[in-house]
């Protein structure tokens, strides 16, 4: 078994080289892995690090570790060469859980999970979920799932993935209960259980402006965003806040839709690939609010994908940046899942603005900067989101003052 293992480490790390060259674009590592071997001269380049690991087999008084623990940390190693902190190796669990949070779906129980102080595992079902529906309680404690025991040593990640599984499959659950002597064991029949990107609402103290924030940019937030518009509209508003904060990221694609619902032509991004002529993505057709006064809310938290909504929104003068400097991520990012069902992220593109503001490492600029004071923060206002109503309403004074 050792023998194989070190085999698929020798042509996983080969195949991460020529990802780093550009040669594996396209074909992911499980075409090389099942189509190709390391030729000699490849394979000689890493004698070292067999040096290196045959000692450790025949000396380390801990003992090695079974199964691919050894592989992932050799990618994760080679890897690290590159100093590049958005190319990375997503082993198999938390890349499930990725894939899932992107999809904005996934089988489950419908459950928030939560850790207490002594790391136990703690339930609060959705309202209408499988878990509510199958009696499961507000602060009840998973002590196992299956036939598998919960532990304080794992992960919330481990554990949450214990849980899910294929929509109408079963899961059985015990829990302990406060107040109650036995544990209490439920079967839950998993259900597509549906994770929301956008959430939106009129503002109270402004009924003319609607309130629209995106989480993460996945699969459903085109639908979403054109769903929340329609309906402001429906409701009378007449403006808009777009609010990016703490935003992460998320899919291309979605980041192109969003930017596409308040212009009405132009580019959206422009992509920078090494060898290879630069590429553009438009505008597309049809957007739900051209026509609308809007302010973008950012912070430190905004990056990726909802930086490029707010530059292009920016660039084109269509919103204003409303709070503080943003994270400063502009490379792309190529995934790659793995025969293991883990991934290979691999940066092979970085991004500018319509204008050619290169993003990376810098970050974009509010327009106007509001930075909350602690006491703000610790009594729960928004003066970002105050300031922006009010920008609203100045830009509508000064259009009717013309």
């Amino acid at each position: 078994m050792m023998f194989n293992w070190r085999h698929i480490v020798l042509a996983l790390l080969v195949a991460l080289l020529l990802f780093s060259l550009g040669a594996g674009a396209g074909y992911g590592a499980h075409w090389y892995l099942t189509k190709n071997t390391p030729n000699t001269e490849e394979a000689q380049e890493f004698g070292v690090y067999w040096e290196a690991w045959h000692i450790v087999e025949d000396r380390f008084y801990g003992g090695i570790p079974d199964g691919p623990a050894a592989v992932y940390g050799a990618i994760h190693g080679a890897l690290g060469t590159l100093e590049d902190p958005y190319t990375l190796f997503v082993e198999p669990q938390p890349r499930a859980l990725e894939k899932a949070e992107l999809e904005g779906q996934f089988g489950g129980i419908g459950a928030f999970v939560s850790r207490g102080p002594e790391g136990e595992v703690i339930l609060a079902p959705m309202v209408d979920s499988p878990a509510e529906q199958a009696g499961v309680q507000e602060g009840d404690i998973v002590i196992q799932v299956d036939d598998a025991p919960i532990t304080p040593e794992m992960t919330t990640d481990e554990v949450i993935l214990l849980i899910r599984g294929e929509v109408d499959t079963q899961v059985t659950i015990a829990l302990e209960r406060a107040g109650v002597a036995e544990s209490v064991v439920v079967t839950i029949t998993r259900k597509v259980i549906e994770t929301p990107s956008v959430e939106w609402r009129v503002l109270e103290e402004s009924p003319d402006t609607g309130y629209i924030r995106i989480r993460l940019f996945t699969g459903r937030t085109g639908r979403e965003l054109e769903r929340a518009i329609q309906e402001l509209r429906d409701e009378g508003v007449t403006r808009l806040v777009l609010d990016l904060r703490d935003n992460g990221g998320g899919l291309l694609d979605a980041a192109v839709d969003v930017t596409s619902q308040f212009l009405r032509e132009g580019v959206v991004l422009y992509e920078d690939r090494r060898d290879q002529p630069e590429k553009f993505y438009s505008v597309k057709k049809g957007g739900l609010a051209l026509d609308l006064p809007l302010v973008v809310l950012v912070n430190g938290g905004t990056a990726s994908a909802s930086e490029i909504v707010a530059g292009a929104l920016r660039d084109y003068e269509r919103g204003s940046l409303i709070g503080e400097r943003t994270f400063g991520k502009g490379s792309v990012q190529m995934v790659y899942d793995l025969s293991d069902q883990s991934s290979l992220h691999v940066t092979v593109a970085r991004w500018l603005t319509p204008d050619r503001h290169r993003i990376d490492g810098e970050g974009l600029i509010p327009d106007v900067e509001v930075i909350p004071s602690e006491e703000e923060r610790a009594s729960g206002a928004d003066p970002q989101l105050e300031r922006a109503v009010a920008h609203l309403q100045e830009q509508e004074e000064a259009i009717g003052a013309k």
